[in-house]
């Protein structure tokens, strides 16, 4: 049996990518039985950037890179996996994911967003939603954390979006 304690956390990015109507992108992942949504994120790969983290992972989750980085959160956000996720899920050889969220402002279309571009794909189907909408979706173990980073995420994008929508306009 592997002691949790023992394993790093993996370094990972997370993206709140909203559109001008101020809804947040949400997928559904394939490898989760019962439909659990997230934002994208992904591992941080060595000698890369927490910002060039977030446009690469998520160019490979959905398929574009079409989008401005608004705001940063503070700091990290750790979490840890369940018990039964040890040892199996990341590879094997993390305890959990220690997080840079990043708040982005999506300047494409809904074409230009393709699941099946990475294999195998991340996510079967996705959608805008109000922000909010997202605490009521199957986040699976990551409930409590989105729960917390929703309400700071939504306001950090608030405090951009009035400059972004600006200067998109200008």
């Amino acid at each position: 049996m592997i002691d949790p304690a023992t394993l790093p956390y993996r370094p990972n990015v997370g993206i709140a990518l909203f559109n001008r109507d101020g809804k947040l992108f949400i997928a559904r992942r394939t490898d989760l039985t019962g439909g659990v949504w997230q934002c994208p994120q992904g591992g941080i790969d060595a000698g890369e950037t927490p910002q060039v983290a977030a446009l690469r992972e998520m160019g490979e989750e959905i398929g574009t890179q079409n989008a401005n980085i608004l705001a940063e959160r503070g700091g990290w956000l750790s979490y840890d996996l369940p018990a039964d996720l040890i040892g199996k899920a990341l590879g094997g050889q993390f305890r959990g994911q220690t997080q840079k969220w990043f708040v982005m402002g999506y300047e494409g279309t809904d074409a230009d967003i393709r699941l099946d571009l990475h294999e195998p794909a991340e996510f079967d189907t996705w959608e805008w939603v109000e922000p909010k909408a997202l605490l009521e979706r199957n986040l699976g173990f990551k409930k409590a954390l989105y729960a917390d980073l929703i309400p700071e995420l939504t306001a950090l994008f608030q405090a951009a979006a009035k400059d972004w929508v600006r200067t998109s306009r200008a």
